[in-house]
């Protein structure tokens, strides 16, 4: 992705919009690595059903950001996970994307493989600003917008692999439910001999592209407060996206470019549209 100094979203101080987003990251990654108490599990709750599941450290640490970006970024709104969004005073205001702890039900049942998602996004929604926190690893993806992306402050890239044969997709389920083509999607990668992962974080999946890990990876519902900052840094690390520009619940494949036209081809064949199922 490249940076636009024709658009009004360049006016944001990126640079400092990224401090505060490793400060808020640091203090949420203590949080999560806290150690439990053994009355832990009752404070984990249903939302939508049993397999969506908030504990408290959801709500403590999302809490915590959004008053720590009142405080510098008055003007801006916020699209959170568990508290919804607020607009920002101004209709041109840009806005904050942030899913506390990407991966509850893995953080829940003692599983250290989730993460502290946080994006800064243009009022036309152009993805700024991405940062994701792995706390159990010790690891932070940045990504500046037509900056490239970062690990631990080093520049990253996506692998430079040519088949996805021998490789690693990663993918998530809708919590306890697989999405439409997934099945077939699945079939077609183990016949190139690819191996698949569900690994239960979509933030921290879509950002093992950047770091060369995976040589693709999906989701089958796009959620700007789990995939946005993701995206943007496995864009800006060289990644391919598929589509190019993410669609709100449509799926969306990140890919190592020289397996774009492989990877292409199988999940043009599988993909469910929008709203809709292929393959089922």
């Amino acid at each position: 992705m490249t940076e636009d100094h024709g658009h009004r979203h360049t006016d944001v101080d990126l640079d400092a919009a990224l401090e505060v987003a490793n400060d808020v990251a640091e203090w949420a990654t203590k949080r999560i690595r806290r150690p439990r108490r053994p009355d832990e599990a009752r404070e984990v709750r249903e939302k939508a059903g049993p397999a969506d599941i908030v504990t408290r450290t959801d709500e403590e640490i999302e809490s915590y950001v959004r008053e720590a970006l009142h405080r510098a970024f008055p003007a801006h709104g916020i699209q959170g996970e568990e508290y919804g969004t607020e607009r920002g005073t101004a209709p041109d205001a840009p806005f904050w994307v942030v899913d506390p702890l990407d991966g509850t039900t893995n953080y829940a049942h003692g599983i250290g493989w989730c993460s502290f998602s946080l994006g800064l996004v243009a009022p036309d929604g152009t993805p700024l600003l991405g940062l994701v926190a792995d706390p159990w690893r010790g690891e932070t993806f940045t990504a500046l917008r037509g900056r490239g992306a970062r690990l631990n402050g080093t520049p990253t890239h996506a692998a430079d692999h040519t088949t996805l044969t021998g490789h690693l997709f990663l993918t998530e389920w809708a919590a306890h439910a697989h999405w439409p083509g997934l099945d077939h999607l699945l079939a077609a990668l183990s016949s190139r001999h690819c191996t698949t992962r569900v690994m239960g974080s979509t933030a921290l999946s879509l950002t093992q592209v950047a770091a060369g890990r995976a040589t693709a990876a999906a989701v089958g519902e796009f959620h700007a407060v789990d995939a946005l900052p993701a995206y943007l840094i496995a864009t800006e690390a060289g990644a391919v996206a598929i589509p190019p520009t993410p669609v709100y619940d449509g799926p969306l494949v990140l890919v190592a470019p020289g397996v774009e036209g492989e990877m292409r081809g199988v999940w043009e064949g599988v993909a469910p549209p929008p709203g809709g199922s292929v393959g089922d």
